[in-house]
């Protein structure tokens, strides 16, 4: 290559640097900045304080059961759904080098080496012919208006996004785990209250077959005592199922097979009872908590991004390209020689007429933006209102704790000065089976609302997005939050024009 020809080469390739940089902060279409919108200052039935950030915070210890810390520390790193939702995040984080690579230089090497002759009576040559060749070929689109630039910053939004999906996948297991260890645990305590509730009325039903034959009873009364021991006892399979089937999913959850777990929760630990504080936090920290409401903001940063993408081919682009191709020949009899071929310009591409297909991207687009900015108002109004529920719960089903308790005990005791009265016969069987009936029901309510406030506290917690970075944190570092405060606006802001 002559030395004038590397010059001018070396010219057009600073020329081509300058004018990129000069260009560098030409970007279309909107910047993306974190949503607002207007929130109380705190929950109607909680309190001023902020809770600041609680997602490493293990409620669940709260409920002092070893066995469920177990299941859940386990549960982190082996439940399919998280483990899935983890995967995704590779795939993301490859997406953003595809995405950022169409603005990069790209350089293709190739080389070839072929033999050549001819036979036959009309050959006009004889031997053979080497030809070895290389070629280099380099092309590099200058993304002048930001394409590449907004597709990059869209796919790393969208990398946000699935970690906060992974994170929103924890927060579920989580939801899904404890609730079911705490129905396990629920049907254990019906059947063994279904239990001695047969055991008492199995006695009752015995003692009134002896005063039958004793002739203090009826065939009546014998009928009737006999007809609440078949029902207590066809209580217990349905429990007993229930408790199987809630066992069965708890090993699912773990990612293992169902019935893997039987032995271990068989062993009775009696029903969870949360006794940790109550912690709602103001509605603020939500946008920082909720892994879901964090999703809906990167899905929105994405398409604000995508806007910018979908403006910049509107405009033209440049392109800079070049090749070499050097080669070598050598034919029979004869010396080799060398022939080296190049080409380097650059191309310009104006879009003009498309029928208005790139005008529509671009508005398609902004409506998906306008889309993702609702969607964003609505996670964070759930999460408020899933928050405003569960405080509600917690309040109105620990009222109703006390009353059932106290409830269970003048049911026992009526049914202890029933039965006596009843053996020494100053009563009627009746009043002892309604004395037996009323203890039954009065311990299956309580302990349903022992269930439910123990459920109530999960629902809680997990509205406030608490507890699912327990081990290593999946929040991206340098994530862009949201605003809670502050007026109302429109999520998109107007970059200046290329």
């Amino acid at each position: 290559m002559s030395p004038s020809l590397c010059t001018k080469i070396s010219s057009l390739r600073y020329a081509a640097s300058a004018i990129t940089l000069l260009l560098a902060g030409c970007v279309s279409g909107p910047d993306h900045v974190p949503p607002q919108m207007p929130l109380p200052a705190k929950f109607k039935e909680g309190g001023t304080r902020s809770n600041g950030n609680v997602v490493t915070a293990q409620w669940w210890t709260a409920y002092r059961d070893k066995q469920l810390d177990g299941l859940v520390a386990h549960g982190l790193s082996e439940n399919l759904d998280v483990l899935q939702a983890l995967e995704r995040i590779n795939s993301a984080s490859a997406n953003v080098t595809v995405a950022g690579a169409g603005g990069l230089p790209s350089l293709d090497v190739g080389a070839s080496h072929t033999v050549s002759g001819e036979k036959g009576s009309a050959r006009t040559t004889i031997g053979t012919t080497n030809t070895t060749g290389g070629e280099a070929s380099l092309s590099w689109l200058l993304d002048i208006f930001g394409q590449y630039r907004r597709s990059r910053e869209s796919a790393i939004a969208s990398l946000g996004a699935a970690y906060a999906t992974a994170d929103d996948a924890k927060l579920t297991f989580l939801k899904d785990l404890v609730e079911s260890y705490i129905d396990a645990r629920y049907y254990q305590e019906r059947i063994a209250l279904s239990q001695a509730s047969l055991k008492s009325r199995q006695q009752t039903y015995e003692l009134t077959e002896l005063q039958l034959k004793a002739g203090a009873a009826s065939r009546l009364d014998v009928v009737q005592a006999e007809g609440l021991v078949q029902s207590t006892k066809s209580d217990i399979p349905g429990l007993e199922q229930s408790f199987t089937e809630s066992a069965h999913h708890i090993a699912t959850l773990l990612g293992m097979p169902a019935a893997s777990l039987m032995d271990e929760l068989q062993k009775s630990a009696g029903q969870p009872v949360f006794r940790g504080d109550i912690r709602a936090g103001i509605p603020a920290d939500l946008i920082r908590n909720r892994p879901d409401i964090r999703k809906a903001e990167r899905e929105l940063a994405a398409a604000v991004a995508d806007i910018g993408a979908a403006e910049a081919q509107l405009y033209p682009s440049i392109s800079l390209s070049g090749s070499i191709s050097p080669s070598w020949v050598k034919s029979s009899g004869a010396s080799g020689g060398t022939l080296t071929s190049w080409s380097f310009g650059p191309t310009l591409s104006l879009p003009i007429f498309d029928g208005g297909k790139l005008r529509a991207n671009v508005d398609i687009e902004k409506s998906d933006a306008k889309t993702q900015y609702l969607a964003w108002k609505e996670a964070v109004l759930n999460g408020v209102e899933e928050v405003e529920n569960a405080l509600s719960a917690v309040r109105h089903d620990t009222q109703t704790l006390e009353p059932l308790r106290r409830q269970v005990k003048t049911a026992q005791e009526s049914l202890a000065l029933s039965t006596t009265s009843y053996k020494d016969g100053a009563s009627s069987l009746l009043d002892v089976l309604d004395a037996q009936r009323s203890v039954s029901d009065a311990q299956a309510s309580l302990a349903a609302t022992v269930q439910q406030v123990a459920k109530d506290y999960v629902d809680l917690y997990v509205a406030v997005g608490a507890g699912y970075l327990t081990g290593k944190g999946l929040s991206p570092p340098n994530e862009r939050r949201s605003r809670a405060d502050g007026p109302p606006g429109h999520p998109p802001r107007k970059a200046n024009g290329a």
